[in-house]
């Protein structure tokens, strides 16, 4: 049976969005949807290359020729609040941010002295939301969505006392901390915004075929082994597509039925609930404080 889809046939003529990591998978097929709806586009992309063959197929597939990339590093804070800084200053309004960049990979650090998919898949967005939040509130109504994972329900919850994971480091685990993360950072940033006409939603997207996975069996240790063709078997044969995976992103952002709505998490369009440690309102104030602190915000 076929994923549900956006039904929504809301019109984005007049408003502008930023969506992270859109030059392939999931988040390019998110930027089409939106150019399509007739909104300007930012694609928010690390790999400046392949970001402007994204741009051009965009424009040739949907018409809209009001598509742009600038650069956005993840893996560096001063990349983020430079990016942040030309969009404040170049733009008169932001109605729509997608958090949709994201990584599993072996244990590495980023410029900045953490944990690469901690920075890349929460802190970095964490800050870059935080940033663009007076141009998103100047815009109001606008919209946050953060991509996260039911992966999140393998976590066992977020490591304070190591949260770089610098002992006993293992992938996957990292991955679900940082999916959960990004579920606690949408609650309490909707808490946050409560009144100001800036609402915010994390969107699992389901099993995708994207590069997010290339590298997993690699991860796991199955680089030789039996594992490794029956999980690419297991993917073409069971995971969406990249346009089928893009689908509830997309609702959460022009949804017009979600206005009301916000700090809640959605799969398959609709809302679901995700797992008690995702829920808990200590646990995402005491997340907050961390980010603040790792990323200089507070300062």
């Amino acid at each position: 049976m076929a994923p549900p889809k956006c039904s929504s046939q809301a019109s984005l003529k007049d408003k502008t969005a930023v969506v992270t990591g859109a030059n392939t998978g999931i988040g390019l097929e998110v930027a089409k949807d939106l150019a399509r709806r007739g909104a300007k586009v930012i694609l928010a992309c690390r790999n400046e290359t392949r970001a402007e063959a994204a741009v051009a197929q965009i424009v040739q597939e949907t018409g809209n020729e009001n598509v742009m990339t600038l650069k956005l590093d993840l893996a560096s804070l001063s990349s983020v609040r430079e990016f942040s800084q030309k969009v404040t200053e170049g733009e008169d309004r932001l109605d729509i941010l997608v958090n949709n960049a994201g990584i599993c990979c072996p244990q590495s650090t980023t410029e900045d002295g953490i944990e690469t998919q901690l920075q890349v898949n929460h802190l970095g967005h964490f800050l870059l939301t935080n940033l663009l939040l007076d141009l998103l509130k100047k815009s109001a109504p606008s919209r946050v969505v953060v991509v996260a994972s039911s992966v999140h329900k393998t976590s066992k919850g977020i490591n304070f006392e190591d949260i770089n994971y610098e002992k006993d480091y293992v992938a996957f685990p990292v991955y679900a901390q940082s999916k959960l993360a990004n579920i606690l950072f949408t609650r309490e940033l909707a808490k946050r915004l409560e009144g100001t006409g800036v609402t915010a939603y994390a969107a699992h997207p389901g099993l995708v075929k994207t590069e997010l996975w290339r590298t997993l069996p690699e991860l796991y240790g199955w680089k030789f082994t039996v594992f490794k063709p029956m999980f690419y078997l297991g993917m073409a044969a069971f995971a969406k597509t990249p346009v089928q995976g893009a689908q509830t992103i997309i609702n959460c952002a022009v949804e017009e039925a979600l206005s009301s709505e916000s700090g809640l998490y959605y799969s398959d369009c609709a809302v679901e609930e995700p797992s008690q440690k995702a829920m808990d309102d200590v646990v995402a104030r005491q997340l907050w404080d961390v980010s603040e602190r790792m990323t200089g915000l507070s300062s």
